[in-house]
């Protein structure tokens, strides 16, 4: 199964693995599960670390370098990504968090998340 992790996932599999639930690290711990980062995701990074966010401190060239190195796939944003944003409900309003849901859906992953909000979505979503 092909997983899409949400930013504060991705986040807390390499820096933190601590805080993920039993149900997430089963998941990603699961070798026969493909593990998927965003560029949206990089981009949310980038942009928070920027702002100097606690919660956003870890270097975003060296994290991405991380992710492709313990063999995460990386997944650009494309146009019919962005495009599938527009059938959404408006449930959420954080674009990152839009993207990551309709690129899921675009590209029949799971998205995991950690958000009560986004778990809302109809989809291919599950909250761990």
């Amino acid at each position: 199964m092909i997983l899409l992790l949400d930013t504060h996932l991705l986040l807390w599999a390499a820096g933190t693995p601590d805080r993920l639930s039993e149900p997430a690290r089963a998941l990603i711990e699961n070798p026969d599960n493909e593990l998927w980062f965003s560029a949206a995701s990089l981009w949310e990074i980038t942009i928070k670390h920027g702002l100097g966010r606690r919660d956003f401190r870890v270097e975003p060239s060296q994290f991405r370098r991380a992710l492709l190195e313990n063999g995460y796939r990386e997944l650009p944003v494309l146009g019919p990504h962005t495009l599938a944003t527009g059938h959404l409900p408006p449930i959420h309003k954080d674009p990152f968090d839009r993207l990551l849901v309709a690129q899921a859906e675009t590209e029949g992953a799971l998205l995991l998340t950690t958000d009560d909000i986004v778990a809302c979505y109809p989809g291919p979503i599950r909250k761990v």
